[in-house]
């Protein structure tokens, strides 16, 4: 032994007989250096007869026990792998010869079978180069022996020794055997794009190798001392038994392990070849594993309830913060002590692997900005070698990844992509991709995984399943920190935990496994701290939401577009409905706006996001702002633009307005949000509020993905759309916000709260306030007559508005209190959808009608008695029209001596053209002559207070009916 370690002669065990089966002399060796010279011409020489097709005309193996028998226990392993390849040949007068020369055998092993090459120590190649025909690899990598049938002059068989290699750059491993100083390699490769199983190439076989069959035996154990026999100098006979047998001098590690399938049936090995007379035409055979009885017996694996299968997980967020963007480590390991153990098992590999992450763990929108999605074209042009970014897109990526595998000294690593929405393996909203690699041993992992969302909470449920059938010790997913992070924290401190289950290919039906067979582990986290690091909070979150309310430009009745925004924080109640009331004179002008359409707003629900974007299903005349809304947890919000629409009728109020939103962030898109909001017109004063109650409500969950919204931007900016009141009083934009409690999905807890923001428009006393004023009777102009009454107002274009209205008539005019009859209740005059709908109809003395520049339609609309606190009743104008109802009420009462004065205490702060009271005469004339008419002019006394203060008095003529005088005629 000392003198073959020191000059490593020994090391080549290659064994030979001629075709008389003689042992070859060490004579006979050298002499064969020259004969490998002659062979190379000769053999060229010989083939060239051979141009019948190429071929495998057999392929055949067997997975042996120590005793001989079909290794069938799964996850063991066996004694030795031996598989026989032979080729189709002809007869010439030097010998059987092969039809062509090979070039190249691709050899496919069942999934699931796997070698160890770190077991056994590596060969160089200088070393398999050896000294001429001798072969200088150690002992301790022979890893089994090949016995290879050649015609170099004549047919003769040669055995050798199969030492694994140091493989080359981009190959898991390398095994290699040399012929007369040939070397020929067999490199291992893993199957990335197909079942990850392992197959053996031996790629550009020289071709003076005229091969006829090659046998190779692969030992399970290759440092075991029952294979010292074949580890020696000199073979002795053809049988390969050495004079010395020699020991590997290594520790004793298996290096195979069989499959933990055992519902595939037996497993198949298929191989390829073909010729270098036809290269790329390649032959295919294949033969499934068998015992030896004749004919044989398919053999499957068995024994896979033996098998053992104990994974363990470690799942920490990387925030400990409540309600916080956060990153996950995933940490997945597998006992890996039994793949080396010759007389254990191995563990089972993890054929379906689902986590489920505790309820309130959810997506976070936020890290949809600036993220992008890999296509299944992408992800599969991934390799080994393909740089980062060359396949799935780096802004894709979310995480990292980390794969320990006892096969190889080198980690797997990578990179977590986000899959393409719906043009993925499983066309779902959410999936992952996982692309690991180990570059130098060309070792790429591709493994797709579906993230189903709860509809209702949005936790989180992923599956990786028919996972590769590849050994490993330790998987490591880390999701990306930051503010981008892709999770969140649940909302509340306290211990939650994380829920895996995987299926071991050996169960009975990995498709279908039984209860029994899964293994379910646990792993807690902590959520220590509130919001921001705070103290955590225990009960109902709070809930203080801000608003900021007003016109860009708060010049007094001036165009302006209104912006409201509704703010809250991380770790506070979601927003779930609000309503606002906008401060008095604010109103829109719906002149020349049409409806966007109940059939349109259904239309646009239905849509993706995108086809919403690139075709709005509203018409754009009936645009009259855009929204802004930022959803999402931590200090970095994603913002999703939208449209706001003018609409009908909606839930009771005569007008609507329709937020509609193209839920397309980053590369989701999970379809059109439409909210629409009731806007209802208070009938005495005008001021504008959206009725929350009529709403939608916000959307807090969708596709499964919480919205978190947490800055809600509004702004009403169609071009002259919102005007600005002409009173200058400071108001309030006011804003009853509703917070989801601790249970959104229900109405019963949700918590109210009011916030203002104040307003104030400037410059009032820049307006002109100047109205002009029309009075006349019509009917009777004597004394005791009730003559009709009409009044017609009309303002100058760009003055203040009205704030009060007062007009005295003169003392020709008597209060006619004897047809004061029929007066409508308050309670009457309320009832209805319009104001005064449900009234008699004796109580209707007249008709009334605004013309205001905000309207297409005047507000016209019977003028009724009602009951009033003052002694006399009031004369109310009901004002409608499809859109906006008012009742415009004044009081009645009587001075300086019984003359009759009506005052219009609150007007709306709104822009009226022409205002006309029209008061029936006759039997429901409220007004009696107290003297004739005709005799002289009478003033009425008229004072309009505009809502900027100022002040304007002048005394209107109440023109009558009088006849006009007939002219006398000129004399002749």
């Amino acid at each position: 032994m000392a003198e073959r370690e020191k000059s490593k002669e020994t090391m080549g065990t290659m064994k030979m007989n001629d075709s008389n089966d003689a042992a070859p002399s060490r004579r006979a060796r050298r002499i064969a250096l020259l004969v490998t010279a002659a062979a190379c011409l000769a053999t060229a020489v010989f083939a060239a007869p051979a141009m019948a097709a190429f071929g495998i005309s057999s392929l055949d193996g067997t997975l042996t026990d120590v005793d001989g028998s079909p290794t069938t226990q799964a996850a063991s392993h066996p004694d030795e792998i031996t598989t026989t390849t032979a080729f189709n040949t002809i007869s010439t007068k030097w010998g059987e010869m092969p039809d062509a020369s090979v070039k190249d055998v691709f050899l496919d092993l069942a999934p699931g079978f796997v070698g160890n090459p770190t077991t056994v120590s590596q060969c160089t190649e200088y070393d398999l180069a050896g000294r001429g025909v001798e072969v200088l690899c150690p002992e301790s990598s022979q890893i089994g022996t090949v016995e290879l049938r050649i015609n170099v002059f004549a047919p003769q068989t040669v055995y050798l020794s199969l030492f694994n290699m140091v493989p080359p750059p981009g190959k898991p491993s390398s095994f290699g055997f040399s012929v007369f100083g040939v070397p020929v390699h067999l490199y291992s490769r893993v199957r990335s794009d197909g079942d990850y199983g392992l197959s053996v190439d031996s790629p550009d076989i020289n071709q003076t190798l005229s091969i006829l069959s090659v046998k190779t035996t692969v030992w399970g154990v290759p440092a075991d001392p029952s294979h010292d026999a074949q580890r020696c100098q000199e073979p002795i006979s053809a049988t390969g038994v050495c004079v010395e047998p020699a020991s590997a001098d290594i520790p004793v590690k298996a290096f195979l392990t069989n499959v933990t399938n055992c519902s595939a049936g037996p497993a198949r090995t298929s191989a390829i070849a073909d010729s270098w007379l036809n290269p790329g035409l390649f032959d295919a055979a294949s033969f499934v594993a068998h015992d030896d009885a004749v004919p044989p017996n398919p053999v499957a694996p068995d024994g896979c309830n033996a098998v053992p299968f104990s994974p363990s997980t470690t799942v920490v967020p990387t925030s400990d913060r409540a309600e916080s963007p956060t990153g996950l480590n995933f940490d997945l390991e597998i006992p890996s002590t039994g793949i080396e153990n010759p007389t254990g098992l191995g563990q089972s590999h993890v054929k379906k692997a689902t986590v489920t992450l505790p309820e309130g763990m959810t997506i976070n929108p936020s890290a949809g900005e600036g993220l992008g999605s890999c296509s299944p074209a992408q992800f599969n042009s991934e390799t080994a070698t393909s740089p980062q970014g060359a396949g799935c897109p780096n802004d894709s990526k979310v995480g990292t990844v980390k794969i320990e595998t006892p096969l190889l000294d080198e980690e797997a690593t990578g990179a977590l992509y986000i899959a393409k929405q719906n043009d993925n393996p499983f066309n779902s909203l959410l999936a992952l991709y996982i692309v690991a690699k180990i570059p130098e041993r060309g070792v790429v992992v591709k493994v797709a995984g579906k993230v189903t969302p709860d509809p209702k909470t949005g936790q989180l449920t992923t599956t990786f399943d028919n996972l590769p059938q590849l050994p490993f010790s330790k998987f490591s997913l880390s999701f990306r920190e930051g503010q981008r992070s892709p999770l969140s924290t649940p909302r509340t401190c306290g211990t939650y935990a994380v829920r895996s289950e995987f299926v071991p290919w050996s169960a009975a039906d990995p498709d279908n496994p039984l209860p029994s067979e899964i293994q379910t582990r646990y792993s807690e986290f902590k959520v220590t701290k509130g919001v921001g690091g705070d103290a955590c909070s225990g009960g109902t979150p709070p809930f203080k939401p801000g608003l900021i309310a007003g016109t860009r430009n708060n010049a007094a009745g001036s165009y302006s577009p209104f912006d409201v925004r509704l703010t809250r924080n991380d770790g506070e109640q979601e927003f779930t409905r609000f309503s606002i009331k906008l401060p008095p004179g604010i109103i829109g002008k719906l002149a020349g706006v049409p409806y966007c359409s109940d059939a349109a707003i259904a239309e646009a629900k239905a849509k993706s996001g995108s086809a919403e974007q690139q075709s709005p299903s509203c018409p754009a005349a009936s645009e009259v702002g855009r929204t802004l809304v930022g959803a999402g947890v931590g200090s970095v919000l994603v913002y999703v633009p939208g449209k706001v629409y003018l609409a009908g009728p909606y839930n009771g109020a005569p007008l609507s307005v329709v937020s509609i939103t193209s839920a397309k962030v980053g590369p989701f898109d999970i379809g059109t949000v439409a909210v629409r909001l009731g806007l209802k017109v208070d009938p005495e004063t005008a001021e504008v509020f959206v009725d929350g109650v009529g709403s939608d409500q916000i959307p807090h969950i969708i596709q499964g993905i919480p919205v978190h919204a947490r800055d809600i931007r509004v702004y009403m900016d169609r071009p002259e759309f919102v005007i600005n009141p002409t009173s200058c009083e400071r108001t309030s934009t006011a804003s009853t916000v509703l917070g989801s409690g601790l249970d959104f999905a229900s109405d019963f807890d949700d918590v109210p709260v009011t916030v203002t923001s104040p307003f104030q428009a400037a410059d009032c006393a820049n307006l002109g306030f100047k109205p002009k004023l029309a009075l006349s009777l019509k009917g009777g102009t004597k004394r005791g007559a009730t003559p009709a009454f009409k009044a017609v107002l009309t303002a100058r274009k760009g003055d203040a508005n009205i704030g009060e209205a007062q007009v005295t008539l003169p003392r020709s005019e008597f209060l006619e209190q004897a047809h004061i009859k029929t007066i409508c209740t308050r309670v009457q005059f309320k009832a209805g959808n319009v104001p005064g709908e449900k009234c008699p109809a004796a109580s209707i003395y007249g008709r009334a009608k605004a013309i205001t520049p905000i309207l297409d339609e005047p507000l016209q609309g019977p003028v009724y008695l009602r009951s009033s606190s003052n002694k006399l009743p009031d004369l109310v104008a009901a004002l409608n029209n499809k859109q906006i109802n008012i009742a415009l009420a004044g009081r009645i009462d009587s001075v300086e001596g019984g003359r009759i004065r009506n005052t219009f205490e609150t007007v709306p702060d709104a822009p009226v053209t022409k205002f006309t009271l029209e008061m029936f005469g006759g039997k429901k004339s409220l007004l009696t002559n107290s003297t004739d008419l005709c005799k002289r002019p009478h003033r009425a006394i008229a004072a309009f207070t505009g809502q900027n203060g100022k002040l304007h008095e002048f005394n209107p003529v109440l023109k009558a009916s009088c006849k006009k005088a007939k002219k006398k005629k000129a004399r002749r």
